[in-house]
């Protein structure tokens, strides 16, 4: 017997689709240092003990895809790569802010 894959833009639940991508290596710490301000790579890079430039790389791009980071270039010297949330980002943030608060035993 074989278990189906539930396309996640087929109508599935979109909390779990949410979860999922986040919980992929080092997108939930990306997305909680996103919350203070903009972002830069190497800051990340710094920052995320045990990370390296492939995964953050991936993660970011992810984050990217979904819709919930945006790339800014930023072109004063020297010339840097910004990431910030984007308006369905700071949508969620209430959200985990609410779940911060939760306490599980």
């Amino acid at each position: 017997m074989t278990t189906q894959q539930e396309d996640p833009s087929s109508g599935g639940c979109p909390v779990q689709g949410l979860v999922r991508m986040l919980s992929a290596r080092w997108c939930m710490e990306i997305f909680r240092k996103s919350v203070d301000g903009p972002i830069r790579f190497n800051s990340l890079l710094r920052e995320l003990p045990g990370s390296n430039r492939q995964s953050l790389a991936s993660a970011l791009k992810s984050l990217e895809e979904q819709g919930l980071l945006q790339r800014r270039v930023v072109r004063m010297k020297p010339l840097h790569v910004e990431y910030d949330l984007s308006e369905k980002g700071r949508e969620l943030v209430p959200i985990f802010r609410q779940l911060e608060q939760l306490k599980i035993n």
